[in-house]
C-alpha cells in the first residue's frame, strides 16, 4: 500500500483511531475538524483499502490468567519450504502464540507466547511445541516486565 494515496487528514485518523478504535464517528469527526458524513466515508476508504485491517479490544493478559509472556525463538530441522509452511501452518491453531515472526539471523521464527505460570509454559513446550515435527530447537526469552506496549505503527 502506497501512502502517497494518504492525505494528512487520513494520517490523522489512522493516528487517531490506533489510540481509541473505539470512537464515535461523531467524535472522530471533532477530532479531524470534518463533518461525520466525510469522516464516514474516509474511515470506509481507509478499511477498504487495507489500511485499517481490523478493529479489536487489547484485552489485559494478566486479568485473564496470563501472567508469563514467553518470547521463543525456533529454529527448525531443515530449510524446506515444506518445513516453513508446516511450521507456519502449526502455529495459526496454537492460541497460547499470539505472534509469529519469520526472522533472519540464527533462528528462523520468533513467537510470541502467552501462558499462565512457568508449569504451564513447560507443559506447552512439551506437548504443543515439542508435538511439530519441524522444530529443532528453541530459545525461550521470559519477560520480566513490559516497558512499551503500543499495538500501533508510525504513521509518516
Amino acid at each position: 500500500m502506497n501512502t502517497e494515496l494518504l492525505d494528512d487528514t487520513d494520517k490523522l485518523m489512522l493516528r487517531i483511531l490506533q489510540k481509541d478504535a473505539h470512537l464515535t464517528v461523531k467524535e472522530l469527526a471533532a477530532r479531524v475538524h470534518l463533518s461525520p458524513s466525510p469522516t464516514f466515508e474516509r474511515q470506509k476508504r481507509l478499511e477498504r483499502l487495507g489500511y485499517i485491517k481490523r478493529y479489536m479490544a487489547v484485552v489485559d493478559p494478566k486479568k485473564v490468567g496470563n501472567g508469563i509472556l514467553v518470547l521463543c525463538n525456533i529454529r527448525l530441522k531443515q530449510h524446506t519450504q515444506s518445513l516453513i509452511q508446516q511450521f507456519m501452518d502449526a502455529v495459526q491453531h496454537i492460541d497460547e502464540i499470539t505472534e509469529c515472526y519469520n526472522t533472519s539471523g540464527d533462528f528462523d521464527f520468533l513467537i510470541k507466547v502467552y501462558t499462565k505460570d512457568m508449569k504451564a509454559y513447560q507443559q506447552f513446550m512439551l506437548n504443543t511445541l515439542g508435538t511439530i515435527p519441524c522444530v529443532g530447537s528453541l530459545n525461550s526469552i521470559f519477560v520480566i516486565d513490559q516497558t512499551k506496549s503500543t499495538h500501533g505503527v508510525p504513521v509518516p
